[in-house]
């Protein structure tokens, strides 16, 4: 039987949280699931959560709320999916490229030598669900010559003093660094819930807020409700409460709000993440690093030291001394097994659209090094231990054939 690259956990949890989404509440849109989804995950990172239709809208979200458009820049790591570039080129800032170390996460030598007068906000990236270094980049963004380079634009701005620190935590649900749920690393942090992500929603995201004084996280989120409802200050379910349809529109928001029953898969999920479903990743996670640690050729992917726990989210092996056409073969082998594989990703400055902007690889030799050899596994709740001996098998027989 053929191997998927990825399913999304769809058990009977999941299935009861739907119907009763459909046939006992009777409400679809943004609602109690989507506050019941949002407490849940709060839990997890301890700090107040808004959940939102994408990763994209929620980094969006945040850029807008921060006051950030055109004129400003902000710097991302090359080694990324394309949506965090996107999230700030959508509202008209200027997308600054950095390369990344070893471990795939932004470099902060590189973070340092890109800050202008006009950078307002960095959004580091923790690839496959391994967190970047935040405490080197917030030791950069608060060094005094950096932060007197800063030039706030908006009252905000002002108020935080600095360069504005969100987390694409797309992949990194779940993972901890010095001991620290994600989510307590940054400004903001946003997590996606895509189809493919640890936990799902099949499309949507999370913001968690994590501020520093005199910021409240508690109004900036009540604010930030509104602002994701095309800054509406009552969702259509609380306006649909007897007596409760006045409303104001208190800013020019967006409309990225979370659907109910998209909320309902989700909340399943939540409720057994840290207990059932993240173990499990970890434990299919570290069979694939004890079998790839026996072999010369592997370079194993980053997941666990003294001070960073990763989600397990991708399992992204090397192939040492492969360059981009024997790594092409290498998944064509696998394909015909019947075994789906990824990479992840297709760097930036090699897409259209970047290179049309005038984005070179030239520029980010460590992003297209470790993008050259570069496989992503299969590793997903539902995948079995015969699975995944099959996909290692699978593998070193195709490294083998291409030797």
């Amino acid at each position: 039987m053929p191997i998927p690259f990825s399913l999304p956990l769809i058990d009977d949890d999941v299935i009861a949280e739907v119907n009763d989404c459909l046939t006992n509440t009777g409400w679809l849109t943004t609602g109690p699931k989507v506050r019941l989804l949002e407490a849940e995950i709060g839990k997890l990172t301890g700090t107040p959560v808004l959940c939102v239709n994408s990763w994209t809208s929620g980094a969006m979200l945040m850029l807008r709320w921060f006051g950030i458009g055109p004129g400003d820049e902000v710097i991302i790591p090359a080694y990324t999916y394309s949506a965090t570039a996107l999230c700030a080129m959508n509202i008209g800032a200027t997308v600054v490229m950095v390369d990344v170390l070893d471990d795939f996460t932004i470099d902060p030598a590189k973070l340092r030598a890109a800050i202008t007068e006009r950078t307002k906000a960095v959004i580091p990236v923790d690839v496959g669900g391994w967190p970047a270094d935040y405490d080197a980049i917030h030791a950069v963004l608060d060094a005094p010559d950096v932060r007197a380079l800063f030039t706030p634009g908006t009252e905000r701005q002002a108020k935080l003093g600095r360069i504005l620190v969100v987390s694409d935590a797309a992949h990194s649900i779940g993972s901890t660094y010095h001991g620290r749920e994600n989510g307590l690393w940054a400004d903001a942090t946003v997590f996606s819930l895509h189809s493919v992500k640890n936990v799902t929603t099949g499309e949507g995201g999370a913001i968690c807020l994590n501020l520093p004084a005199p910021f409240n996280n508690d109004a900036e989120h009540t604010f930030l409700r509104a602002f994701s409802l095309n800054g509406q200050n009552k969702s259509a379910f609380e306006k649909n409460q007897t007596g409760s349809w006045r409303y104001d529109i208190i800013d020019q928001g967006l409309k990225v709000n979370m659907p109910d029953v998209l909320a309902a898969i989700g909340l399943a999920q939540m409720r057994k993440y840290a207990s059932e479903l993240l173990p499990d990743r970890r434990a299919k996670f570290e069979l694939y690093q004890e079998a790839f640690a026996h072999d010369e050729w592997a370079i194993l992917p980053p997941y666990m030291d003294s001070e960073r726990e990763s989600s397990a989210h991708l399992y992204l092996l090397r192939i040492a001394g492969a360059d981009e056409a024997r790594r092409d073969a290498i998944i064509q082998h696998l394909s015909e097994a019947g075994i789906g594989v990824n990479v992840h990703y297709i760097p930036m400055p090699m897409l259209t659209l970047f290179k049309n902007r005038g984005y070179r690889m030239a520029d980010y030799p460590k992003t297209y090094e470790l993008y050259a050899n570069e496989i992503t596994l299969p590793l997903y709740n539902s995948l079995t231990h015969q699975q995944i001996a099959e996909v290692i098998a699978g593998v070193r027989a195709g490294v083998e054939a291409t030797a």
